[in-house]
């Protein structure tokens, strides 16, 4: 631009002003960065990459660049968190992938996750009072807490299906990073730090500190030899060395020495389901996302609907009239997550009720402009809460318009804080989101139904939920977000942000959110909101909460195709993310 600029000074002191008509044509395009805005995403010229890990991110972009499409480096990009951000990345967690094949044009809801082993049961948890002892950590912390786990067969599925590597290129990144080393960062060895039940397990113990049990120190080399090996075992021989073979029976041998309930026929058992994801439109755009048993693109699209009824663009992003409206609709929608959600696989789920405009038109009707609604007055609609945050999330799109989302978890942060013996693999705890009985919230808050109680094979419900906007048939905006029940407030806010308000996806994800889960009855808010807005909020009847569990709401991972160009944004709210272009 800068040498344009030079050459049209030069050309007008020559008299030539027949060249100034042709750089005006040229300069009347559509700028890559408006200065009006404040954040600024990455831009890549031939895909991109957004995560919670600047070195997995630094990996997948390598993957596309070497002739992988973004289906072949999403798979790489899961196996190698797995290394990098122990925390949530996995090999024996799962989650929900949203996939865009461009060649198909066709998206896909790809279901990974977790289901219960075939000898878990409703009353499983329960002392012989029908209580759940408060000082018994089998619930959240044993091996007993693991629910059968399909990473491994989630990430093989879109490789061997979609992608164009095979399963063994795609984790050659993930096997060398353990094997050789990876320099522990401020963010991991905070981790670390901070989670010393590691140390009750002796093979946490040995693969997470060093031998005399001290913590490793930033900068210091930190190797996985275990993980390495099983790694290396699902590239020699597939996804069967994990569910069928040397890795199974390491597993295993693992959970019945430690009053596990995960069998060799569990194991063999598993299965990926594809799905038809969940769709609505918002102002003129289609969006489509996970279904049950997640939760979360149900309810992004029910939120979106309620507020399609509300000018919100006039109202002004920020203001007291449009945070209390987008509170009132996540009230109304988290109060039916509680009724109807469960695995579709074993009972009735009203998706389509659930997602219909003129619902969602009767749902806004009941919302005032000047006056909160009590959360003790609203009811699950006549059709018919905390959770994790140390899940994380990733999306990626390549230059041929595939796309990934990718949102999966151990549940909470080093899942179980189980290590199989010889295997260097964490596991899950996800058997805490099942609902144990509709009158206790489940591990972390939330209220269910009869439709997520704990049943042999069934997965439990979940609010992860990767998002796919797309306009006139062309998809061109991909997120998701860690953070339990928050995941859905903010991917909503995300689409709002974006959609609704004009933001580009840094400034969309930078924002100050809000969240209101229905019970506990409180809006929780992020700091930078303006002190009158609350103030006008408290006067509206909202109940404002500024605990430790309201900031850093969610890690929104973003990317975008515009103009035949990609945008990727990290959201800042986690340490250590990153978008890395692909050029």
């Amino acid at each position: 631009m800068l040498r344009k600029f030079m050459i049209l000074l030069a050309a007008i002191s020559m008299g030539m002003t027949n060249v100034t008509l042709v750089f005006a044509q040229e300069t009347t395009s559509e700028p890559l960065f408006e200065y009006s805005e404040i954040n600024h995403p990455v831009i890549g010229q031939k895909g991109m990459v957004a995560s919670h890990n600047a070195l997995s991110s630094e990996i997948t972009a390598e993957i596309m660049k070497n002739g992988g499409n973004a289906i072949d480096a999403g798979a790489a990009l899961g196996f190698a968190l797995a290394v990098t951000l122990p925390r949530a990345g996995n090999v024996g967690g799962g989650g929900f992938m949203l996939i865009h094949v461009a060649k198909l044009n066709k998206t896909i809801a790809v279901d990974f996750r977790e289901f219960a082993p075939a000898a878990a049961h409703q009353d499983m948890f329960f002392d012989e009072n029908g209580e759940v002892p408060a000082m018994d950590t089998s619930y959240r912390f044993s091996h007993k807490s693991s629910a059968v786990p399909g990473s491994v067969a989630g990430l093989a599925h879109i490789v061997e299906k979609y992608g164009t590597m095979t399963l063994a290129q795609v984790l050659e990144p993930a096997i060398r990073l353990a094997r050789d080393g990876i320099i522990v960062t401020y963010d991991l060895a905070a981790d670390l730090e901070r989670s010393q039940r590691l140390k009750n397990n002796p093979a946490s113990l040995k693969k997470f500190y060093k031998p005399d049990g001290s913590n490793y120190k930033v900068g210091e080399l930190f190797k996985q030899p275990d993980l390495a090996w099983t790694l290396s075992e699902i590239a020699q021989h597939g996804v069967d060395a994990f569910y069928k073979g040397s890795i199974a029976k390491k597993i295993v041998a693992d959970m019945e020495a430690h009053n596990g309930l995960i069998t060799m026929e569990d194991l063999a058992s598993y299965k990926v389901i594809e799905r038809e994801p969940v769709r609505g439109t918002f102002r003129g755009y289609d969006i489509a996302a996970i279904p049950a048993p997640s939760s979360g693109g149900t309810h992004v699209i029910q939120m979106l609907n309620i507020l399609e009824n509300f000018p919100l663009k006039e109202m002004g992003p920020g203001s007291a009239d449009a945070l209390h409206i987008t509170a009132e609709a996540m009230k109304l929608s988290y109060a039916d997550r509680s009724k109807y959600l469960g695995d579709p696989d074993f009972v009735h789920v009203p998706t389509d009720a659930l997602v219909n405009k003129e619902y969602a038109k009767t749902l806004a009707g009941k919302i005032s402009m000047d006056k909160a609604m009590p959360s003790a007055e609203i009811a699950p609609g006549n059709l018919a809460i905390y959770e994790s945050d140390e899940t994380t999330h990733y999306s990626v799109v390549d230059s041929e318009g595939n796309m990934v989302g990718n949102t999966y978890t151990l549940m909470f942060s080093f899942g179980s804080g189980v290590v199989i013996e010889g295997t260097g693999i964490l596991m899950n705890n996800n058997m805490g989101n099942f609902t144990l009985r509709p009158d206790i919230p489940d591990a972390f808050g939330l209220l269910g139904s009869e439709n997520n109680l704990i049943s042999p094979l069934r997965r439990p419900v979940s609010s992860m939920s990767p998002v796919l906007v797309a306009k006139d048939g062309k998809p061109f905006l991909m997120t998701g977000t860690p953070g339990g029940s928050k995941i859905i407030s903010a991917n909503m806010q995300m689409v709002l942000n974006v959609l609704e308000y004009g933001m580009n996806i840094g400034d969309a994800s930078v924002v100050p959110r809000i969240h209101h889960q229905w019970f506990p009855d409180e809006l929780l808010l992020e700091g930078g909101i303006s002190p009158d807005t609350i103030k006008l909020l408290r006067q509206k009847g909202h109940k404002i909460n500024f605990n430790k569990f309201s900031s850093g709401m969610g890690s929104l991972q973003s990317v975008m195709e515009k103009d035949g160009l990609y945008y990727g944004y990290s959201d800042p709210r986690r340490p250590g993310a990153r978008a890395v272009g692909v050029e």
